[in-house]
């Protein structure tokens, strides 16, 4: 039972790891494409408009977020589809902190998804250890009871009780080394995508100030 529960802790942890760097690449090639097209774009609704090219961006989720709420603020009422359309005209802007709390929000937001499925790996890390020595002990247990009710009283009788009991420990590591290191490698992935997330809002919120003011 001890194996089958350290099995499943372990494919389950791989399975989560081999997604997560496959979903970090994308995140990073996406952020930085969207990050060189907000730099380059001479029309904030235009951008927009593409924003659903990098669904795995959380900066493209921000500009989302900051644009709708500035979109909301603007007198220019909307061109009559579904999308938020800003008139580039200055002074329009009614409050740059609330644009601020928007892009705050959608930050939480994408922050919560980049960290999903990672308690898993903590929980790997931190139970597999106490799974594996707790069949230990119950081997060791049990070769010890069946040296009371055998016969031969040698180290030679234990030894093959005890050696597969500890195999139960070195099982709990390894089920639980690789998920800690990828923990604390995807948590600094993420912590590096909050720096950009955070440079990224400051940008934007500097873009609306010089192009549309506070009235």
């Amino acid at each position: 039972m001890v194996f089958l529960i350290l099995l499943f802790f372990s494919l389950f942890s791989w399975g989560i790891i081999f997604q997560k760097v496959r979903f970090y690449k994308a995140v990073g090639q996406q952020s930085q494409a969207f990050y060189d097209r907000f730099r380059r774009t001479s029309s904030l609704s235009e951008l927009y408009s593409k924003c659903e090219r990098f669904p795995q961006s959380p900066l493209a989720g921000i500009f989302k977020g900051g644009y709708e709420e500035l979109s909301q603020q603007m007198e220019s009422p909307s061109s009559g589809d579904d999308s938020p359309q800003v008139s580039l005209n200055p002074g329009k802007l009614k409050s740059l902190n609330s644009v601020e709390r928007a892009l705050q929000k959608t930050a939480h937001t994408e922050m919560t998804a980049l960290e999903a499925s990672l308690p898993w790996l903590a929980t790997t890390g931190a139970v597999s250890p106490f799974i594996g020595l707790f069949g230990t002990v119950i081997g060791i247990i049990n070769a010890f009871q069946g040296l009371g009710e055998g016969s031969v009283t040698t180290i030679q009788a234990v030894a093959p009780g005890i050696s597969e009991a500890l195999v139960a420990t070195a099982a709990g590591l390894f089920a639980a080394i690789p998920a800690v290191i990828a923990y604390n490698h995807f948590l600094n992935r993420i912590k590096l995508f909050g720096v950009e997330m955070d440079d990224f809002s400051a940008e934007f919120l500097n873009t609306v100030e010089r192009s549309f003011g506070v009235s």
